[in-house]
Parts: C-alpha cells; structure tokens; sequence
C-alpha cells in the first residue's frame, strides 16, 4: 500500500513535491500517481496544482480521478496545495468553472487595478514570498512561526464566508485567506515545496497528523453514491 499518493492528473509541480515530501517522510512510500485504485489504497492523499482551473476540472475528469479524489477529501489526511486548495469550493471565476463543492466559497482574481498605500500598482499574478498570519491552531502549524514566510504565485484567492475554515492569511495588499482548515482537510495557497524550511515543517506535520474527524458528505451527494 501506498503510504502518500500525490495525485497526478496531468498538471502540477509534481517533483518538487514528490521531492520534499520523500524527505519529510523517511522510510514511507510516496507514489505520484493517476490511477484511481492507488489513490483510494493510500494512507494520505497530496493534490498539488498549478496552472488553470478548466484546465485542471477537464484533466481530474479525465483521468477518472474526480470520485477518488473526493472520496480522499472526506475519508483520509488531505493536503491540497495551490489549485488543490482552490478546487475544493464551490465556484471559480477563471472559465467559470464548477468546482469540487467540498466546501462553500468561489474563487475570484485579484483585481488588476490593486495599488499599495504608497499608490504603487500592485502585479497580478501575486508572485514571490510572503508572510503567512496562522489565524487559528493547527497541527500543521506546529514549530513553525506566526508570520512565516512561504512562496506564493497566484491570480486567484479564495473568497469564503465560513469564517471557521481560515487557518491562515496573507496581504496582498489587502489580506487574503492563504490556508484553510477543516476536520481531515488541509489546504493552502502557497507552495510548501517551494518554502524552505518552514515549508518543509508544514509537510512534517502533514506526515504525521492524525485528524480527530472526517470531512461531512452532504446528504445529497452521500444519497447519490
């Protein structure tokens, strides 16, 4: 059995992650994979991401990957990191896309016309390091600092009401929700194999988290299975 599976669908930063994650985890298996079956054999479940959310729905589709992904997110540790954050809501502005629904929230793109307090424009894509504010205790924050720096690049946040889901936020300029945290789900903005340090604590703690609850299927869709 597969200790970690980081799910290859086609996109991502797949190495770097595989990478980190091999030496935040010693001795466990990890296996970058696309089959269905591996995914759902495996003890915790990496959806990396980078690029563009149709692209990334389109490829999870068709890769047959949707349902193992899914069932992942609401049985097994979950670490999702960039798009693999941002697929878990309901709803995303770049395409207008359909995501995962997981959890309640749209994705939406920094405004083009952002300026800092000093009137200078801020660029879009969001790209380079930043602080990282831990908003509440988790046990992925574990020996790593409030105000840590990690590596971000991005066009798009995450807009949520469910203020109880924001594990961590950022500026840019105005703050942003970077982390978000939700009984056996884990996800993040920035790029943790891309952090140094601390990023590398961060996939530590996921190697070794042991959640105390399970993501809640919706009726509706628990009816559906």
């Amino acid at each position: 059995m597969t200790d970690i599976a980081v799910i290859d669908y086609g996109m991502g930063n797949l190495h770097s992650v595989s990478t980190r994650l091999m030496q935040a985890a010693p001795g466990l298996k990890v296996t970058v994979t696309s089959d269905p079956a591996v995914v759902a054999g495996a003890a915790r479940v990496v959806f990396p991401g980078q690029g563009a959310m149709p692209d990334c729905m389109r490829e999870l589709d068709a890769h047959g990957l949707r349902d193992a992904v899914l069932d992942a997110a609401y049985n097994k540790p979950f670490l999702g990191i960039c798009i693999g954050l941002q697929m878990l809501f309901d709803h995303s502005d770049e395409g207008g896309v359909v995501c995962l629904g997981l959890l309640p929230g749209k994705v939406r793109r920094f405004a083009d016309s952002m300026t800092m307090a000093s009137g200078e424009r801020v660029k879009v894509p969001h790209m380079g390091w930043n602080r990282v504010r831990q908003v509440s205790s988790h046990a992925l924050w574990n020996d790593i600092p409030d105000d840590a720096h990690f590596y971000f690049v991005h066009s798009y946040y995450i807009d949520t009401t469910d203020t109880a889901l924001i594990a961590g936020t950022s500026d840019y300029p105005a703050p942003f929700s970077c982390a978000i945290a939700r009984d056996n789900v884990f996800a993040v903005q920035f790029h943790p194999e891309k952090s140094g340090a601390d990023g590398l604590q961060l996939l530590v703690n996921f190697v070794q988290w042991q959640p105390l609850s399970r993501l809640v299927r919706p009726a509706a869709a628990a009816a559906a299975r």
